[in-house]
């Protein structure tokens, strides 16, 4: 049975994907947050991901991301599955490319929808999907002079 919605504002919007890109540009959460503004919300989740310190137990001094052509069109195909799956009334996605330093914002993604829950798990989704799917690699480069490719996000 297809689920029933009291009200227009719990149905998905008519075109939910608000802004989607991959850039060399430093990322605003301020921008982020601001797309997926919308008044039929209950619940915006966003998730920021950041360049740190560490990874697998070595220092990381930096790292630079890159990306394959094909990146924007998979991050589109992975917006579109996520509303398709939610009823999303707004999404944003932005990756970073290029030389970053720790402390830098990497990734941003925010879903609104008109419940809590439903913005939560279309926000771990469109996250998890991006992070997995997307041909987007990162080259991090350690205090100990020593370096690593790592694949997807």
């Amino acid at each position: 049975m297809a689920p029933h919605f009291d009200h227009p504002g719990e149905q998905a919007a008519a075109d939910p994907i608000r802004l989607l890109e991959i850039r060399e540009t430093p990322l605003s959460l301020d921008e982020v947050f601001k797309a997926v503004g919308d008044d039929a919300t209950g619940g915006t989740t966003l998730f920021v991901g950041t360049v740190r310190n560490h990874d697998g137990g070595a220092d990381v001094d930096s790292l630079g991301y890159s990306c394959h052509p094909s990146a924007q069109a998979e991050m589109r195909r992975i917006a579109e599955r996520v509303v398709a799956e939610y009823p999303v009334r707004a999404l944003a996605a932005v990756h970073r490319v290029g030389d970053l330093t720790v402390g830098d914002l990497a990734v941003i993604v925010a879903v609104s929808c008109p419940h809590r829950g439903e913005a939560f798990e279309a926000c771990r989704k469109l996250i998890d999907d991006l992070k997995h799917e997307v041909p987007i690699w990162k080259h991090q480069r350690f205090s100990d002079g020593t370096e690593e490719w790592v694949g997807a996000c």
